[in-house]
C-alpha cells in the first residue's frame, strides 16, 4: 500500500525554522521536528532499503537516528561565517557501503520549502577524485554518453553545479566531451513540488528516479574503482 510520509506540517516547520534559526526556538519546537520531519523521514529511509538493494547491493538506506542516511539538522559552523545553528532543509544521502574509505557517489533526496529535488552523483569532489573522474571520462566517452547523454536522461535530469570557464589543465580542448570535462560536480537530478513530497507518490517517484540515475552512479563508481 502506498504511503504518504510527509505533510504540510513538515514544510510549515521548515519555514518557521528558516525564520527562527536559533537554539531557543528549536528546543521549544523540537517535538515538531521529531514528529513532522525526522520520524517520517526515517520511516521513508527504512522503506527504501529493499527497493535500493534491487538497484545496487552496494548502496545503503540506513534509518539509524544517528550516523545513518538522514543528514543531521545541526550545521557545522566551525569554519563558516554563517553562524545560524540549523539547516533549514532536510536531506538524505543513500551512500555507498565504502563511503568511509573512499569518496563515492550517492543517491540523494532534498526537502525544502520551494526547493525539493532528488537525484544522485558526486557533489564538490576533492581535487584528486575530480581528476580521477575526468581521466576516466576522457578515456571512456562512449560509456559516459550512454549514461548521461541519452534522450531519456536529458528529458528527466539536469546536472547541478557550475563548470570551469576553460578546459581543465592536461585535457584536450577539442575532446568531444570537453563540456563534461569542465564540470566541477558530477551530480544530476530533478525538482518536484511540495505537494508531491506530501503525497503517496513520493516513494514511487524516488524509486523510479534512483533507477533512472543508476547508470550515472554506476559510471562514477567505475571511475573510482568501486563496485556497483
Amino acid at each position: 500500500m502506498a504511503t504518504a510520509y510527509f505533510s504540510a506540517a513538515t514544510f510549515t516547520f521548515l519555514r518557521a525554522l528558516a525564520r527562527n534559526d536559533n537554539r531557543s526556538w528549536f528546543i521549544a519546537n523540537k517535538a515538531r521536528y521529531e514528529r513532522d520531519v525526522r520520524e517520517p523521514y526515517l520511516q521513508l529511509i527504512a522503506d527504501l532499503q529493499a527497493p535500493l538493494a534491487k538497484i545496487s547491493t552496494h548502496y545503503v538506506a540506513d534509518p539509524r537516528r544517528q550516523g545513518g542516511s538522514l543528514f543531521r539538522i545541526h550545521r557545522d559552523i566551525r569554519y563558516s561565517n554563517d553562524k545560524t545553528p540549523y539547516k533549514i532543509w532536510a536531506g538524505a544521502r543513500f551512500a555507498h557501503e565504502r563511503r568511509r574509505e573512499i569518496e563515492a557517489p550517492s543517491f540523494y533526496l532534498h526537502l525544502q520549502p520551494g526547493d525539493c529535488f532528488a537525484g544522485g552523483g558526486i557533489w564538490n569532489p576533492e581535487s584528486a577524485t575530480l581528476k580521477q573522474i575526468r581521466n576516466f571520462l576522457a578515456d571512456n566517452p562512449a560509456a559516459w554518453k550512454r549514461a548521461a547523454h541519452t534522450r531519456a536522461f536529458r528529458e528527466r535530469f539536469e546536472f547541478w553545479g557550475g563548470t570551469l570557464k576553460r578546459p581543465p589543465a592536461g585535457f584536450d580542448p577539442a575532446h568531444e566531451l570537453i563540456e563534461d570535462l569542465k564540470r566541477k560536480h558530477y551530480a544530476a537530478g530533478h525538482d518536484f513540488p511540495e505537494a508531491l513530497a506530501c503525497s503517496d507518490e513520493l516513494q514511487p517517484l524516488l524509486i523510479d528516479t534512483f533507477k533512472r540515475i543508476a547508470p550515472l552512479i554506476d559510471y562514477l563508481c567505475a571511475a573510482l574503482d568501486l563496485e556497483f
